[in-house]
């Protein structure tokens, strides 16, 4: 239903001009000094620049050069992400699109620029392209330029769009700082990590004074025991409660486990994992994927009580040596595509893991590191987490102002 004084239109209708689809470059000709988008471009929130590429210099680039408020969209792309839309803010000079995207501009006689743009990004907008879109479900889908053209728009008076639009840009700047924050943290915790775990940084101890003395240059198997998982055969999956969980790679993508592991799909009873001959690691214990593409994101979980873990990953269990966070954190801080076993499919094994070459401080310092280190990833979560917060608010806002549910005071008047 149209909400009143709402005008429900086809895009071709708010346009200046007509669509036009992206170029493939003439390797035969030659000029250099162009700039060409790809689809790695099309941010959720704008352009990024940093996937903006130079143009070869075999390829020329002259026609098609994009002009401050042009809109793209992805014509060819992922499900969710076919028919993701950025406007154009002169991001770089010279800087053209390929055929993988579609180009258009806005009549601002009828719709304000802004108001659109949050439209194309809207929830119905959005499984609009996704829902018409032809190809696999799974890989790459299209959609064409008729499909843009009638793609359809909810819009109010101009007076009305620019204050919807200012409303939403307000949330857009907060997370936009917020994002600017995050990555800025990060990168700190980087820097810190470079510093304390390779000693060119020292800390104070618990007298205040400046620790001292050589590191202990060893191994990483000294400070960890590392050991494979259990196989899980799937009659024994399924169940909800136990006395053990039993984790898979896919567990640690749970809402909760981000950094420790405190929610499982599957759990066993004491009974069943001795029938699987499954041992559980003890509490405390890292782990991590040791096969396939997920252990190439290098993404670390410390366990919160006794688990089994399956076959298809890894747990380093802390020595006498080590503290719990500064393993975790060192685990952090090594790339495991450095041990990745030739073949088909990724694969690390522990004897590699635990002859890699380290120096490690006393325990002591070991902890001080680890609440330093522990501190900054406490600062990122809670910036995430605002994050997350703020995106969810501002998708909530776009449902109700979007589509008229919820109205505007323009003048201090209430449209309604």
């Amino acid at each position: 239903m149209v909400p009143s004084n709402w005008k429900l239109s086809p895009l071709k209708d708010l346009l200046e001009g007509s669509i036009k689809n992206g170029f493939s470059p003439n390797p035969a000709e030659s000029e250099t000094g162009y700039w060409v988008l790809g689809l790695g471009a099309l941010g959720e929130e704008g352009i990024n620049s940093s996937e903006i590429k130079p143009v070869s210099p075999e390829e020329k680039v002259l026609k098609n050069l994009l002009e401050i408020d042009d809109f793209l969209v992805s014509r060819s792309n992922t499900p969710d992400k076919v028919g993701r839309s950025v406007r154009f803010r002169g991001e770089v000079d010279n800087c053209s699109y390929p055929d993988l995207m579609m180009r258009f501009r806005i009549n601002q006689n009828k719709v304000d620029k802004s108001f659109i743009e949050q439209q194309l990004k809207s929830s119905k907008v959005r499984a609009y392209f996704k829902n018409c879109a032809a190809g696999s479900s799974s890989t790459m889908v299209k959609i064409n330029k008729g499909i843009l053209e009638n793609t359809p728009i909810l819009t109010p008076s101009l007076l009305e769009q620019k204050k919807i639009a200012q409303i939403l840009s307000t949330w857009d700047q907060a997370i936009t700082i917020t994002e600017q924050a995050l990555a800025n943290s990060q990168q700190q915790k980087k820097a810190l990590m470079q510093q304390l775990l390779t000693c060119k940084k020292r800390l104070l101890d618990k007298n205040g004074v400046r620790f001292e003395g050589e590191w202990i240059h060893g191994r990483l198997g000294e400070l960890c025991a590392f050991k494979g998982g259990s196989a899980f055969k799937e009659v024994y999956q399924g169940q909800s409660i136990g006395d053990l969980p039993f984790i898979k790679v896919s567990d640690m993508n749970l809402l909760g486990n981000e950094r420790s592991i405190k929610y499982s799909n599957n759990w066993v009873s004491f009974e069943t994992a001795k029938l699987m001959k499954a041992k559980p690691f003890p509490k405390s214990s890292i782990i991590f994927a040791k096969v396939g593409a997920a252990l190439l994101l290098n993404r670390r979980r410390i366990l919160s009580r006794p688990t089994i873990i399956d076959n298809n990953m890894m747990a380093a269990v802390p020595s006498n040596a080590a503290d719990t966070e500064f393993l975790y954190q060192l685990l952090l801080a090594i790339d495991f595509a450095r041990f990745v076993q030739e073949g088909a499919v990724p694969s690390i094994n522990q004897g590699d893991l635990s002859s890699f070459k380290i120096s490690y401080p006393d325990v002591e310092e070991q902890q001080k590191i680890a609440t330093v280190l522990s501190n900054s990833d406490q600062q990122i979560s809670a910036l995430q987490q605002k994050l997350d917060v703020l995106k969810k608010e501002k998708k909530a806002l776009m449902q109700q102002l979007l589509t008229g549910k919820r109205r505007v005071k323009i003048d201090d008047k209430e449209v309604a």
